[in-house]
């Protein structure tokens, strides 16, 4: 008999109505259910659908109370180290995910299964249809739920490394892109293991993958969105073997050398997409730090819209884009979306009539109609190199991905003052500090005075889910972090709450924030003076440019991303500056 079967021939043997189990077992008045029953009265709705439109209950609320209804265990605490891993191999981490799904039980004639929702039929079919038992089913929360499938699942990947042995497949094909759909169950289990933690990074949109090493466990974690999280946890003595497996992929480390700090590089194609890995290696105390820097090659170019940018600095980059000479910079931390932009001005700039040579490490985005250069430093084809052999190409634009010497910072600025437009990469706290990086990298203030044009600094904030964000009334910290005293007429400020299409975070995707210095003949002088930044940064904010800070704020008001995140995110400016 099938799982719909059972539950529908215990809700007709019920007689208890569902308004009455509401009361007892939730917040709902009596007032709020008569209200309800003659809506339902008159409308002909469910008065589950009714109370959840009146937000009188919580959906889960009404999970419950069906629960008790039909005769299903709802359950509170999980015994979840007595769960078995091993009946998760036949269901994949997002199907349990998705449909808040976990086999828990299994006996000679039963399966025990956890789920939120005891009226998902057809997922639960399914897994009646894959163990061939009859289901018996427990109800639980869908944060207790999410959490036992993650740990259950976590244990289910220990056991497949507890089997290493400290060897690997030596015989497979490393001469060209590795495809991880393809791993197979016949592979060595610490190939399946390195392939499992890297096709999850790359499900999950991580940014970096970091395995740390201590006394008696080796720490997975990811940096998902900027933040990062615990994956997972595993013995010690499987450390020597993944890092030797992530050796071999890279083909130039050597395995043997484990007293040096070593960097590499893994291509790997997965579902017809090319990604580009850059591995660092780093010996500490208890072995060999890995940090995966995990970058998708893609030729679609997100627009300066959808990265975030509106109103002013929309306007002015723009016009920026337009500009026939002059030394355009993005400034930011590393990982906070600064090539993403500039390719997303080249996507603008990108026309017929236009040569346009970029020099990357790596390339990340191909376009077509735009030669790139990829440094490799093993022959010695640096930035400036690079550069020196550009201009003599005669493009009309030259991209530089990084500025991180005077030799390159110069020739840049050269190539600016004899008819070149070029866009690079700084790494400043702010706007206002990139002349006086320049200046302290060598290059003469005149020359910077006369070549750079702007300097756009960026950083990436988390938006809220629009699923599930929670529209509140501000309290005094709100207030003080955000250094108002009232909020604008139209302004509304949101929290995270969670859901599963967010995966309980809160937070969905993210959005840049940006302050944008446009050199004006107020700000040169400045430059020429060698003034300090934050001089600077005052005459930039009297000609009408917005903070980081600033920026960030009205996404706050626009329900954009939260207080909490605007706090996490920018760094606390001067107080003089704000005002």
């Amino acid at each position: 008999m099938k799982i719909s079967d059972q539950v529908l021939e215990r809700v007709e043997g019920q007689k208890e109505r569902i308004g009455q189990l509401l009361l007892k077992h939730t917040s709902l008045t009596e007032g709020q259910l008569e209200e309800a029953l003659e809506i339902q009265h008159e409308s002909g709705m469910l008065l589950g659908e009714i109370l959840l439109k009146k937000n009188y209950i919580h959906p889960h609320d009404l999970i419950k109370v069906l629960c008790h209804q039909v005769d299903i265990p709802y359950v509170n605490e999980l015994k979840l180290d007595e769960i078995d891993p091993n009946l998760t191999l036949n269901i994949s981490i997002n199907y349990a995910k998705n449909h808040e799904i976990l086999p828990i039980l299994e006996t000679e004639f039963s399966l025990t299964l956890l789920v939120t929702n005891p009226f998902n039929f057809d997922a639960i079919n399914d897994i009646q249809e894959i163990f061939k038992k009859e289901v018996k089913l427990i109800v639980s929360s869908p944060l207790k739920v999410q959490d036992a499938i993650n740990r259950v699942y976590e244990r289910a990947n220990r056991n497949v490394v507890d089997s290493i042995e400290g060897d690997f497949d030596e015989n497979l094909d490393l001469d060209g892109p590795i495809d991880i759909l393809e791993a197979g169950a016949d592979e060595a289990p610490v190939i399946r293991f390195v392939n499992s933690i890297i096709f999850r990074a790359i499900k999950e949109r991580a940014s970096d993958i970091h395995i740390e090493p201590y006394e008696k466990e080796v720490v997975y974690r990811f940096r998902v969105n900027r933040v990062m999280r615990e994956i997972l946890r595993q013995p010690i003595k499987t450390q020597a073997s993944v890092t030797s497996r992530l050796k071999v992929m890279t083909k130039s480390m050597d395995i043997a050398e484990k007293r040096l700090p070593q960097d590499g590089r893994i291509k790997i194609k997965m579902a017809g997409k090319d990604i580009d890995i850059r591995v660092s290696v780093v010996p500490i105390q208890n072995g060999e730090r890995i940090v995966m820097r995990v970058l998708e090659k893609s030729n679609n170019i997100l627009t300066l819209e959808n990265l975030g940018f509106h109103g002013a600095n929309l306007k002015a980059l723009d016009e920026l884009s337009k500009r026939k000479h002059g030394v355009v910079y993005v400034s930011g931390p590393t990982g906070h979306g600064k090539t993403t932009t500039l390719f997303a001005m080249l996507d603008r700039i990108n026309t017929p009539d236009k040569m346009i040579i970029t020099v990357e490490d790596p390339v990340e985005y191909e376009l077509q109609g735009i030669s790139q250069i990829q440094v490799n430093h093993k022959i010695d084809l640096t930035f400036a190199r690079a550069l020196r052999s550009i201009l003599r190409q005669n493009p009309d634009v030259i991209m530089v991905g990084e500025t991180r010497d005077l030799e390159t910072a110069e020739m840049a600025i050269q190539a600016s003052l004899t008819g070149h437009f070029v866009l690079s990469t700084i790494h400043t706290n702010d706007a206002s500090s990139a002349p006086n990086r320049l200046i302290d990298m060598g290059v003469q203030p005149f020359l910077i005075a006369s070549s750079l044009a702007a300097v756009l600094a960026q950083r990436l904030i988390r938006t809220l889910c629009n699923d599930c964000k929670e529209a509140y009334t501000p309290t005094e910290y709100d207030f003080q972090m955000l250094d108002i005293k009232s909020l604008p007429s139209d302004a509304q400020l949101y929290k995270p709450k969670g859901c599963p299409k967010c995966n309980y975070l809160g937070y969905a995707s993210m959005t840049v924030v940006s302050e944008l210095l446009i050199l004006t003949d107020d700000i040169r002088p400045l430059i020429l003076k060698k003034e300090d930044a934050n001089t600077v940064k005052k005459m930039a904010m009297k000609n009408g440019m917005k903070s980081l800070r600033q920026d960030a704020l009205e996404k706050v008001f626009r329900g954009i991303t939260s207080v909490e995140e605007m706090v996490r995110a920018i760094n606390e400016e001067d107080e003089e500056t704000q005002h």
